[in-house]
């Protein structure tokens, strides 16, 4: 895509010069603040930001002047991200929602988001070859002040996490490698949710009609682990169809792998057990962002009828509108556009599968199959039609299956990322559901000694 290589490297330009900090900026990092303020002179952003860089170079710049650094870079992912949305949607012929601007909001009336502000501004002064445990345990106090008020802990979580990856990274000069895009992506995310307004909640209505699952996304972590099942919403009052999501998070043991987490997102999803069970599910004024996320309610959904994937994707995936993305969330990693494949040609070059339809090659993400299913890179290099994820990562579109129609034992079969999500009489999928409830019994009755103790 024209001009896609030039924004990102504008990014990185930036990026480089916090590696070493903007206290005393060395001269050959300078040049990334110009590259930066040039990227986006031709925006409403020009004039802050050329101020802006003018005074990083000379470790001069102040807090306003990092929020607007931090706005720049946001706005170049931002619309590196919308170019990457239309490619998306002329690949599968998707119609997207245009997003109405909503009226500012008021921030919540405490001092704690300018607190974390300067603890971000001495986090790019410092740099990340200058982090230490003291700079980055300075976080603490701050998030722990937030997370008593509501509008204030999708921030407290993010530095919360930003600062406990930093801390074990500690000290950043003897770091051999460093995620400066990573860390770039949460220091500039920091810096503009402490601005009023910006982390203000979506607008929210209801919707009512028939939820058709396609797949669920299964993310997992040492001590969390998060599904986000995408679907296709036919709303009852005859609109076209929509595409929608609804996710669960939960902590876990580290002891509790594969099937076993589904046991822990089940009971908070009741989606989870009708998308393993091959049903829809009929909604009734359930919650929607403007996004499209569905504020997950059980009070207001019911087991429909039985529901396949694989012809939801044929049917009504090809009708379905996309909603809009809010502006803080337009980023590359944030792509996840739901589409089906069918008829195509598999090929394996240097381990790398990738899928050939109507003349476009699709690299195939094997390594996102999640272990908690059924579901392998086998039976996905095998099969002949394919619901999945595509998603951008770095250098193309890469797809990630969520469910294949593929041949076993000379019987075509649907396999599926979630299809242990309710529950399984699978034998791989039984034994690792009984581990891990033997796992979190041993860990609950641990809890209990230590409580009565």
């Amino acid at each position: 895509m024209e001009g896609l290589g030039d924004t990102l490297e504008a990014v990185d330009a930036f990026d480089r010069t916090l590696v070493a900090g903007l206290l005393r900026p060395r001269p050959d990092r300078v040049e990334g603040l110009a590259v930066l303020a040039r990227a986006v002179a031709g925006s409403p952003l020009a004039a802050r930001v050329a101020e802006a860089a003018g005074k990083a170079a000379t470790g001069a710049a102040g807090e306003d002047h990092f929020v607007a650094l931090a706005a720049a870079r946001t706005a170049l992912l931002g619309a590196v991200h919308d170019a990457l949305a239309v490619g998306a949607d002329e690949v599968t012929g998707r119609r997207r929602q245009e997003r109405t601007a909503a009226p500012p909001g008021e921030g919540p009336a405490t001092n704690l988001p300018a607190a974390a502000r300067t603890w971000l501004s001495d986090l790019a002064r410092a740099g990340w070859q200058g982090i230490d445990h003291e700079l980055a345990g300075g976080a603490a106090p701050i998030v722990s002040a937030m997370l008593p008020h509501p509008g204030l802990r999708r921030l407290a979580t993010l530095l919360d996490g930003f600062a406990a990856e930093l801390a074990a990274s500690c000290p950043g000069a003897s770091l051999e490698r460093i995620p400066a895009r990573r860390w770039g992506d949460l220091w500039s995310r920091a810096l503009l949710l402490t601005l009023p307004g910006a982390a203000d909640r979506p607008a929210v209505t209801t919707v009512s009609g028939r939820l058709l699952p396609l797949g669920v996304d299964l993310h997992e972590h040492a001590t969390a682990a998060q599904a986000q099942v995408h679907a296709v919403l036919e709303p009852a009052d005859g609109t076209p169809p929509r595409l929608v999501r609804a996710s669960v998070s939960a902590p876990k043991p580290d002891t509790v792998v594969a099937a076993g987490v589904w046991q822990l997102l089940r009971p908070h999803l009741s989606l989870l057990t009708a998308l393993g069970e091959g049903r829809s599910m009929d909604l009734d004024a359930m919650p929607l962002t403007d996004e499209g996320d569905l504020l997950w309610d059980d009070t207001r959904a019911r087991a429909g009828d039985a529901a396949d994937a694989l012809a939801t994707a044929r049917v009504v995936l090809p009708a379905a509108t996309a909603l809009p993305t809010a502006p803080l969330d337009r980023h590359p990693v944030r792509l996840a556009e739901p589409v089906f494949l069918e008829g195509y040609d598999s090929g394996q070059d240097g381990g790398t599968l990738t899928f050939t339809a109507a003349g476009r090659a699709f690299t195939v993400d094997t390594d996102r199959i999640p272990a908690a299913s059924p579901l392998t890179p086998e039976a996905v290099a095998a099969s002949r039609a394919c619901v999945g994820l595509l998603r951008w990562d770095g250098d193309g579109f890469r797809l990630q299956p969520l469910a294949v129609e593929t041949t076993v034992r000379k019987k075509a079969v649907a396999l599926h990322a979630g299809a242990w999500a309710g529950g399984t009489t699978d034998t791989a999928g039984a034994r690792a559901e009984k581990a891990a409830t033997d796992a979190v019994t041993v860990l609950r009755e641990r809890a209990g000694r230590l409580l009565r103790k």
